[in-house]
């Protein structure tokens, strides 16, 4: 017999008291009131006759109480037993439905719609049904300047499952990206797959874009995403992925040449976000840092124009006339 939830409710509410009770009295005679049918104990004394935690002294017309240890692996494996066997089917129903996912997504029906709005949870698991399902080409670009950590494994096996059935991939991050180590274990599980990965300067939206046939990009909320199906608007999002491409550096783990660089464009940036008037918290975000980091790239502009102040700073980059462009 396997047990369930209302056995358990039982069990844990009067029987394991009476079992602690016929323990201490080293049983209980077989026509106590307590366990006959009325009694009070009569419903909790069932279910320890049930599961065999007392059995029978005919000899003395006792019930006596029995090992649990011998007991609980007859009541405990079968619910182990029970619950793999819904594991594994439970994996067989994912599959099936992976297929018809996939039927889906690539029938007219489907494509009928040209957007489709994603929320919560359901961004994730469609993002990696997408993945999944890419045939030709991955692009990406991820204006953060962390991976976050706990679904760092998870995207790692994805997308190198991808690179590995022959999938092109490439990722576009901030130049802030380079400072981060879960970035950089990133970059270092997927370039040897022959993913591609750089970074820019420039401040841009999270997009993601699968074969050119569907992108995912930000919804007006903050827990929400937009997946994208209309040619001509897939087309606009693609081009100005590769106009960033073009200008972006490449990314690996052996870059040192580059750094300097990148550090004169982190500069010339954040003259461009105070010339443009934007606050502390608004330019960190678009130079992809915390407002730390940005706090001292402004007080290291300060130390080179030298000047002591936000006011003294601006004057002197107007009246030598730079621009954050030059």
């Amino acid at each position: 017999m396997t047990y369930g939830p209302e056995q358990r409710a039982v069990f844990e509410a009067t029987a394991t008291a009476l079992y602690e009770s016929l323990v201490a009295e080293g049983g209980v005679p077989a026509d106590d009131e307590r366990i006959c049918d009325g009694g009070e104990a009569a419903d909790a004394f069932e279910l320890l006759r049930e599961m065999g935690l007392v059995a029978l002294d005919a000899a003395e017309g006792r019930w006596v109480p029995v090992d649990p240890s011998i007991v609980q692996s007859r009541v405990v494996s079968p619910l182990g037993q029970k619950g793999a066997e819904l594991i594994a089917e439970s994996a067989q129903w994912a599959k099936a439905f992976g297929g018809l996912s996939q039927a889906w997504r690539r029938s007219p029906e489907a494509l009928r719609g040209p957007f489709s709005e994603l929320r919560g949870d359901a961004i994730r698991s469609y993002i990696t049904a997408v993945v999944s399902d890419a045939s030709e080409e991955l692009l990406t670009a991820q204006p953060q300047t962390d991976r976050a950590v706990k679904q760092l494994p998870e995207a790692i096996e994805r997308e190198v499952a991808a690179l590995r059935r022959g999938i092109k991939m490439r990722t576009l991050y901030q130049h802030a990206a380079r400072r981060s180590v879960a970035t950089a274990k990133y970059v270092a599980a997927v370039t040897p797959e022959g993913a591609q990965v750089r970074t820019l300067d420039e401040f841009f939206n999270r997009l993601i874009v699968v074969d050119r046939r569907i992108a995912i990009i930000p919804g007006r909320e903050g827990d929400s995403a937009l997946a994208v199906r209309e040619p001509s608007l897939i087309a606009y999002l693609v081009d100005i992925f590769e106009r960033s491409w073009e200008r972006a550096r490449p990314f690996t783990n052996r870059d040192t040449p580059v750094v300097r660089d990148i550090a004169d464009e982190q500069r010339a940036m954040t003259i461009r976000m105070l010339i443009g008037g934007h606050s502390d918290p608004n330019g960190a975000a678009r130079l992809g840092v915390s407002p730390r980091t940005y706090a001292g790239y402004v007080s290291e502009l300060k130390q080179e124009f030298e000047v002591e102040s936000r006011f003294q700073l601006g004057y002197e980059m107007g009246r030598r006339g730079v621009t954050g462009r030059d």
